[in-house]
């Protein structure tokens, strides 16, 4: 009982910072709601323009483009969040000072990490919820009932990637102290080949294979097959696999760069830096 108390009270003690830092701007609150519903509604006026056309591209998603979009804008917050929040807190440590300090606690590296990660994630979830909640009570969203099982599992096999690549990106930013290629690198090839804004079948054939490796298009697919279509694991088992096994080679890949990082940095005496 006493280790279970132990295991969350570095990621309470997190949680409760970034809370009272972000309930101190509490205007943010005000914007990014309006922004939300700006979104949503400028997308949902973009979607009129296919509306009464039968667009083979969009069958597979329930032939309806605000939904479909909607899902990949809400989405992609989840994961530059993920990309980018590691980053974020070690550049902020270093600024304040106060990265030695941490590293040198009994606490690892990745508990410090995970732990700044759960009020983001936690804020996250509420705005992507936030802009389900306006899509369908407003816009006539269509969900179909959701398999709860194949959400959880689709959800986590598509976050621990981004994991991965955050940890990549916080060994950079170790190392290299300024500036963040990976999460631009991400953001830009996301945006662009993972089927955000558009199904993946309408890239050229040359940009295809691309698109294929970056986990958000499987995630993104896997979502939506359950939100539009009501899927279940079987129906999306091959995404799954795929997401599997980017995560290990993700979350390995991010292990030891961040170790690595954080031994370069070190052995050159710069971990003080910034």
């Amino acid at each position: 009982m006493i280790q279970k108390q132990k295991l969350f009270t570095k990621p309470l003690a997190f949680f409760k910072r970034d809370f009272q830092i972000a309930t101190s701007y509490r205007l943010q609150y005000i914007t990014q709601g309006f922004g939300i519903i700006l979104t949503t509604f400028s997308f949902f006026l973009l979607s009129k323009m296919f509306a009464g056309n039968d667009i083979a591209q969009l069958k597979p998603y329930g032939g309806d483009y605000f939904s479909f979009v909607l899902i990949g804008i809400a989405l992609t917050d989840y994961f530059a969040i993920s990309t980018n929040a590691f980053a974020s807190e070690i550049r902020t440590s270093q600024i304040t000072g106060t990265l030695e300090s941490l590293l040198v606690t009994p606490t690892s590296i990745i508990t410090i990490l995970l732990s700044a990660y759960v009020y983001k994630l936690f804020s996250t979830s509420f705005r992507v919820l936030f802009y389900i909640i306006v899509g369908y009570v407003f816009f006539d969203m269509l969900l179909q009932p959701v398999n709860t099982l194949a959400l959880c599992v689709a959800f986590i096999l598509t976050l621990l990637p981004f994991f991965g690549i955050g940890l990549v990106s916080a060994s950079f930013i170790i190392v290299f102290k300024q500036g963040n290629p990976i999460g631009g690198l991400m953001a830009m090839s996301s945006g662009l080949l993972s089927g955000v804004l558009y199904p993946v079948t309408v890239l050229p054939d040359w940009l295809k294979p691309l698109s294929a490796i970056l986990p958000i298009t499987h995630g993104l697919e896997a979502i939506r097959q359950i939100l539009l279509n009501g899927a279940g694991i079987i129906a999306i088992r091959s995404e799954l696999l795929i997401l599997a096994i980017l995560s290990v080679i993700s979350l390995a890949t991010g292990l030891l760069s961040i170790y690595y990082g954080l031994k370069t940095a070190k052995n050159e005496g710069s971990l003080l830096h910034y």
